[in-house]
């Protein structure tokens, strides 16, 4: 037997998947699912195992990478967050067709709110839609619990299988057993069966067919038929969950009394639903609660408006998190308790700014005073916090930022006076989606200037390294690819790099662009200055200013307005702005934002 370890729920998937004898693990980062392979990559090194891990350049290579290691029969798994499988899905959709030799996990992390996403999309419908199994964890020891039943579904039927953990699932904590390593013995050996992996149309149709019935087999699959958590007697009335529902419907049950007198039944497998599940339920009860996150996936399969209530009748909200709060509320109505209508607060707090010393407020602040009145297209990533300093116009999704330039540019393209179109997207994000769509500008000699916010790491979901960053997912040493011979080799005309923390020259570098872009075509600036809280830091200190505000200060709040650095605050009974020594990275570029010169060198 191992020990237990408290660990993080995307700690303990990565557990799971090694306890399991994965031989290949790839991801992008994403939040909620960032942890699951630096976890996998920390355990590798750590005990020296003999597999795979890899930061992919984007989701869809991750998916490619890893399912490629499937058909040569070893045990692999990809992960990324529920929009990185959007990115995914066209190899999502073949490889279900095609299916696997070896185990093959597709771990898509969903953000129920959502905290951190563009979309608070259910995965599970992802895999209706490619026709996959899912499962649906509850908890970091179910989800550990679940990677052990993904590897036999997928070996059994010869399919991919999806783990759906939730952001409250991927970054809870709990004891996780920890086992063994399992085996990494095997060895690759692929099979050439073009009928099958290289399938045109006509076999394409037949491995539809296939595929439907391995469907049917596996909503037979007695490893994964929903759970009855409770020994209720049989009454008319039952309540279905599924995911971190589960966890809070059992706990508010207990509570309400309720354990022993209304059934509880927890669906691990969501899609397909088991048939015979559908018509026992249907069969035994007169009333049926469905809680579950986000869409009703559960609730089409067992297709009993008159009977359940959930999302489709409003019952369920059908945006946004399940709260504890608001199951206990369904749970009392649903059962004819009296209930206190509990309403949740937001509670107030400070917005969402971009760290002091951050080189891409200086980035952004050049930009406004290059083009100002611009249009701003951005990205993913922190720099989407350029929205706080009136320098991002529209965030679409990875790498429109390019394409929205692009697209802007043909709308006012026979305006007598064109604004000047400002993209910004990070050194991550460019590599992720941004190449395609520059390529696609230089063809259609698009007049916009490209600013690629380079500092050196992946910031927003933990300091993943970049293809540029010369190091993988363990520290290993790796090649590194030139951005400017990148974007000089899609064919762009004007490159050039800049430190945007030296702010007295980075302004001309981005008007300079900027004056380019307006007459001859696409423009690039690389602003090349490191993040401040990178993994790697440590080896690259900068000088520390020490810096002051001066009694020349006017209390105007321009340095507030339009610059808005955590570390200048502003003195309300003073009226005057000042300087957190705590907060305060150092950096210097303040000195030359204040139009009145207050702020100096102490």
């Amino acid at each position: 037997m191992g020990r237990k370890k408290l660990m993080l729920g995307n700690e303990a998937i990565a557990q799971g998947l090694l306890e399991n004898g994965c031989a290949v693990a790839t991801s992008y980062p994403g939040t909620p699912a960032s942890e699951i392979l630096a976890s996998f990559s920390r355990i590798k090194k750590i005990n020296a195992l003999p597999v795979h891990s890899q930061w992919a350049i984007n989701e869809k290579v991750a998916f490619e990478i890893a399912y490629a290691g499937c058909m040569a029969g070893l045990r692999t798994a990809v992960s990324m967050k529920q929009v990185g499988l959007n990115v995914a899905s066209d190899p999502l959709m073949s490889a279900a067709y095609m299916g696997t030799k070896g185990g093959f996990i597709v771990i898509s992390a969903d953000d129920p709110g959502p905290h951190s996403s563009q979309t608070e999309q259910d995965s599970r419908l992802m895999a209706m839609i490619a026709k996959i199994p899912v499962l649906d964890p509850d908890s970091p020891a179910q989800a550990k619990d679940m990677v052990s039943v993904a590897y036999e579904l997928s070996e059994t039927f010869e399919i991919p299988v999806m783990l759906r953990p939730a952001t409250r699932v991927c970054h809870s904590r709990q004891d996780i057993q920890a086992e063994p390593f399992g085996s990494f013995g095997r060895k690759a050996d692929f099979k050439k069966d073009p009928a099958r992996w290289a399938a045109t149309p006509k076999f394409r149709f037949k491995l539809h067919g296939e595929l439907e019935k391995k469907l049917a087999k596996i909503a037979a699959f007695k490893k994964t038929y929903p759970v009855k958590l409770n020994k209720a007697a049989v009454a008319r009335k039952a309540v279905i969950v599924s995911g971190v529902a589960a966890a809070h419907a059992r706990e508010i049950m207990k509570e309400l009394s309720l354990w022993d007198k209304i059934p509880l039944y927890q669906v691990i497998q969501p899609y397909p639903l088991h048939r015979n599940f559908i018509s026992s339920v249907r069969k035994k009860y007169d009333e049926i609660l469905i809680i579950e996150e986000t869409m009703p996936v559960i609730e089409m399969q067992i297709a009993d408006r008159a009977r359940v209530r959930g999302k489709l009748n409003g019952f369920v909200p059908g945006v946004g998190e399940i709260l504890p709060e608001a199951i206990e509320v369904m749970l009392c109505d649903f059962a004819g308790l009296k209930s206190d209508k509990i309403t949740v607060l937001p509670q107030p707090g400070r917005r969402p700014t971009l760290c002091a010393g951050c080189p891409h407020r200086a980035s952004f602040f050049a930009i406004k005073k290059a083009a100002p009145k611009g249009i701003y297209t951005s990205d993913i990533g922190c720099y989407t916090l350029g929205l706080n300093l009136g320098a991002v116009d529209t965030v679409l999704c990875m790498g429109a930022a390019i394409s929205q330039a692009e697209g802007f540019y043909h709308a006012y393209k026979n305006d007598s006076k064109k604004p000047d179109i400002v993209a910004t997207i990070g050194d991550s994000t460019f590599f992720h989606a941004g190449i395609p769509a520059l390529i696609d500008a230089v063809v259609q000699n698009v007049h916009f200037t490209l600013v690629i916010l380079d500092n050196r790491t992946t910031a927003m979901t933990g300091n993943q390294p970049t293809p540029a960053s010369g190091f993988g997912s363990s520290g290993e040493t790796l090649e590194t690819v030139d951005i400017e011979a990148l974007v000089k080799g899609c064919g762009v005309k004007f490159c050039k790099t800049g430190d945007p923390c030296k702010i007295k020259e980075f302004i001309p570098l981005v008007k300079e662009a900027v004056l380019y872009a307006r007459d001859k075509g696409p423009a690039v600036v690389i602003a090349r200055h490191p993040c401040l809280i990178g993994a790697r830091m440590k080896d690259e200190k900068a000088k520390k200013l020490f810096v002051k505000i001066t009694d020349a200060c006017e209390g105007c709040e321009y340095c507030i307005r339009h610059f808005e650095c955590p570390a200048i605050i502003f003195d309300k009974d003073k009226k005057r702005a000042d300087i957190d020594p705590l907060l305060c990275s150092g950096c210097g570029v303040c000195i030359h934002v204040c139009p009145k010169k207050a702020i100096e060198i102490k």
